[in-house]
């Protein structure tokens, strides 16, 4: 049986802007890396991106907005990594105890390094602050959701707690890592972080074969 793509096509105007809007970021990922976002300047952008600044405009009203949209793709697919784990406490203690909860890899790797770097200007930048709060709330939120499916009877305020510490396991791992301070072998952390979740978890782990 065939089924109808009801999606109306994309116009080549759109996937013009969207090739262009693609290509600014990944410059864009790779200046703010390279120089921080002070560091980064537009024309640098625009050069990589083999684009002129004048056309990075038409796309992004500024600096800050191409921030906004890297840290947004960044949250966008964490919350798909999240969704396709299948709400396997089991399966995220052993990514926590590999540092793969977001997919590991050299791209998630310069997503850390990225996010790092929206963290240390958020505190001296009250739009880059809404930006990753914003985004923070909307990661949060799938956290939260992730843990009612497991849980149907567990109420919110609980499910918020536990997400919490979630965030903290992951973010710490994360800095960990990154600044290769992170001791231990991975069953032996992957050991911890499963007695932990049954500490704090009201029910034992979902595993794949439940």
């Amino acid at each position: 049986m065939t089924i109808a793509n009801n999606k109306p096509p994309i116009s080549d105007k759109q996937h013009i802007i969207d090739e262009r809007r693609d290509r600014i970021i990944a410059a864009a990922r790779i200046c703010f890396r390279q120089h921080g976002f002070h560091g980064a300047g537009m024309a640098e952008i625009a050069a990589l991106s083999h684009l002129s600044v004048g056309q990075i405009y038409r796309y992004f009203t500024n600096k800050e907005s191409i921030i906004e949209e890297v840290v947004h793709r960044i949250v966008k697919q964490r919350v798909r990594l999240m969704l396709d784990n299948d709400n396997d406490l089991d399966r995220i203690a052993d990514d926590l105890a590999g540092n793969s909860l977001w997919g590991g890899g050299g791209e998630e790797h310069i997503n850390q390094v990225l996010m790092l770097e929206v963290a240390a200007e958020a505190t001296r930048n009250p739009r880059i602050a809404q930006i990753l709060a914003d985004e923070d709330a909307e990661l949060f939120q799938e956290g939260c959701t992730m843990l009612l499916q497991i849980y149907p009877e567990m109420k919110y305020d609980e499910a918020a707690r536990l997400a919490e510490l979630l965030a903290v396991l992951s973010e710490g791992t994360t800095l960990r890592v990154l600044t290769r301070q992170q001791h231990g072998k991975h069953g032996e952390l992957q050991k911890i972080y499963r007695q932990i979740f049954a500490t704090v978890f009201p029910t034992r782990l979902k595993t794949g074969s439940d």
